[in-house]
């Protein structure tokens, strides 16, 4: 009977693929058949020279109990090519505290249709996509793939508890599509619409409902290519957003944000409605004399030192039990307990600023490191954390404490030029919150170095990071162990100088306060950073342009560009010179003035010393990808600058000679 039902299903299936889908597999069961045409294709028409793509992508996700929503996925993958190889190595994304993947199956088909089953290991381990992009992921690799193999695997994603009202489909995938099936069992008890903010692949139609269960397929999905320095995936790749409510759905998006407004305006008073509380508060905080600044400056770093549990690592059930915390229910209980997470310590801050007397209303906005914030979606969730909007001096200014190590006057770069509901009783006002200029994130290294007569560099390096360079390794680094610190910093100086370097870091920086600044010495060694030409010596002038070498080398650009913040580089490095050696030439100054990005180099002999500035500044967020050949070229004249050799006479040589 059983190889009776597998004889129909591959009949039905090899139908399927004759019009270009195959049928979906349900959880239950285990593999799809292959079909003669799956082994046998060895490329596809509408995605030429693609070393593989995937056959089949099916995704059933299911909210119907907001206690348990999870989501089975099943993958099957054809490999055209020995770099199409590389799909052997499996990465399934999972988010700690968020969702998690669990009953991993997969097999590779061999060209000639012998199968072989993985039974290997899977790890958890973190990747990195592109430039600053990082992401969990559990991964696996398969074996015996090579060029005419099928790869497919299947597992289960199981969310958080409430993660049904963040339900999605992502129909793009990094290498070209055949076919896709996806499926909804919505959460029954609220009201639900869908919306694809991105737009849907050419010929999809949109998903449809019939009885419970929402559907859709798409044919052809173009491969979604990952590169440097892009918007948030969430912004580009198509997808299919799902909405929950409690109420009905408005139809118009004014109506819809005033009505969204005064509930969570009501929400927040309801928290932060604790006067008296806040006054005696206050009192314990400043001094009659204090400036409004002055004021404000130890609020805001009194409400930083409150325990954020937003960046503790993630505690069991157990650990939340022996340490018996108590639920937070308003702005007292944070005060009294001294701790509450992110959103609740910056409603604190709300309401000591407001007990201090100032003009500070609540204002809900939408991060920008996950998607960009469309007013007509209607999704008020997306308005996903809040800040404190403060009259100071009459100018509004805008805070987070609750985002920890973000220095006073500062917000953290996602919530920087994004917009945002400054909440009233009568729904709220939009407002946009300030861009920083790239003043306000530096990085400056400052060396000084010896040159041996072995042509390597000695000495010592400072680094500063200040505002947003600093925050984010801050957070970063916020859990580990003071090694795991150390090799980061050093990482980083061995990432700048574009050669092999002997390099320790000799201070403890600060890593646990919101100083503006993160400060990081070290003893460095550049073993033959001179070179030799003949009688002369030759040094390059671009000791930390290792970052720069490789930026922007593709001639072709799919995205647009995207940058978290502004910010800005300065070098300043003095190189003390053997007894006897000269300075034979010096490059001429440059200075490339795009505008929007700023480099200066300049090279000057200070008495038997080489002084070397560079200053390399970008003040973009983003650009059109129509620009990108400009910036392209721009990076490249940083390149030569850079590159340009000064020239040495050591000892004992003649000019003349």
């Amino acid at each position: 009977m059983l190889s009776r039902r597998l004889s129909l299903l591959a009949a039905i299936v090899f139908v399927g693929a004759a019009v270009g889908f195959s049928l979906p597999v349900s959880a239950g069961d285990e593999w799809l058949p292959i079909t003669p045409e799956e082994l046998k294709v060895t490329s596809d028409p509408k995605a030429p020279g693609a070393p593989a793509i995937t056959l089949y992508r099916q995704v059933d996700r299911d909210d119907s109990d907001p206690m348990r929503p999870h989501e089975y996925n099943y993958v099957r993958k054809k490999i055209f090519t020995e770099e199409g190889r590389k799909n052997a190595d499996v990465e399934i994304p999972v988010l700690k505290g968020q969702w998690n993947a669990h009953s991993i199956k997969a097999r590779t088909i061999r060209p000639d249709g012998s199968i072989v089953n993985f039974d290997g290991k899977v790890y958890e381990k973190e990747i990195v996509k592109a430039r600053g992009l990082k992401f969990l992921a559990k991964t696996f690799t398969l074996s015996d793939v090579q060029p005419g193999s099928i790869i497919e695997y299947h597992y289960m994603l199981d969310f958080a508890e409430g993660y049904v009202f963040n339900s999605h489909w992502v129909l793009s995938d990094d290498l070209f599509t055949k076919a896709a099936k996806f499926t909804l069992n919505p959460y029954g008890q609220w009201a639900l619409r869908w919306s694809w903010p991105n737009g849907l692949p050419e010929g999809a139609k949109p998903p449809v409902q019939e009885h419970s269960s929402i559907h859709m397929e798409a044919q052809d999905i173009p491969a979604f290519q990952v590169e440097d320095d892009m918007p948030p995936e969430g912004a580009m790749t198509f997808l299919v957003d799902f909405i929950y409510s409690e109420d009905t759905f408005e139809k118009e998006a004014d109506k819809f944000w005033k009505k969204q407004g005064k509930k969570m305006d009501d929400a927040a008073e309801g928290f932060v409605n604790k006067r008296k509380a806040m006054e005696q508060a206050v009192a314990q905080i400043v001094s009659t004399g204090d400036s409004p600044e002055v004021k404000l400056q130890k609020i805001y770093a009194k409400t930083q030192s409150i325990r954020n549990t937003s960046y503790e690592v993630e505690k069991t059930e157990q650990e939340q039990k022996r340490a018996k915390e108590k639920e937070v229910n308003n702005v007292e209980d944070v005060w009294k307990r001294g701790y509450g997470d992110g959103i609740q310590v910056t409603w604190l801050f709300l309401g000591l600023a407001r007990a201090a007397g100032f003009d500070a209303s609540p204002v809900r906005i939408s991060t920008r490191d996950d998607h960009f914030f469309k007013n007509n979606l209607m999704n008020a969730r997306d308005l996903n954390t809040n800040v404190v909007s403060v009259k100071l001096d009459g100018k509004d200014m805008y805070f987070d404490p609750g985002s920890a190590f973000t220095p006073f006057g500062m917000l953290p770069w996602s919530e920087t030029g994004t917009p945002g509901l400054k909440l009233d009783k009568d729904g709220g006002t939009w407002v946009t919150t300030p861009n920083l200029d790239s003043s306000a994130s530096q990085i400056i290294r400052k060396a000084d170095l010896s040159l041996t007569s072995e042509g390597s560099l000695e000495g010592k390096l400072t680094v500063t990071f200040s505002g947003l360079e600093a925050v984010w390794r801050r957070v970063e680094e916020r859990n580990e162990d003071e090694a795991h610190r150390k090799k980061l910093l050093e990482d980083y100086v061995k990432e700048i100088v574009p050669v092999g370097i002997d390099v320790e870091l000799t201070n403890k920086p600060d890593w646990t306060s919101s100083a503006p600044t993160l400060v990081a010495e070290y003893s460095l060694k550049v073993p033959g950073w001179v070179s030799g030409a003949g009688k002369r010596a030759l040094m390059p002038v671009g000791l930390f342009s290792g970052p720069e070498k490789h930026m922007y080398e593709h001639s072709i650009r799919v995205h647009p560009l995207y940058f978290h913040y502004m910010y800005e580089k300065s070098d300043d490095v003095r190189i003390e010179l053997p007894l006897g050696w000269q300075v034979s030439s010096l490059p001429q100054p440059v200075t490339n003035d795009a505008k929007l990005l700023l480099y200066t180099m300049k090279a000057e002999n200070e008495k038997g010393a080489l002084r070397l500035e560079r200053h390399l500044k970008c003040s973009l967020t983003i650009l059109e990808q129509k620009y990108y050949n400009a910036l392209r070229s721009f990076y490249q004249s940083v390149r030569s600058a850079d590159e340009q050799q000064i020239v040495l006479q050591p000892l004992g040589v003649s000019s003349g000679n």
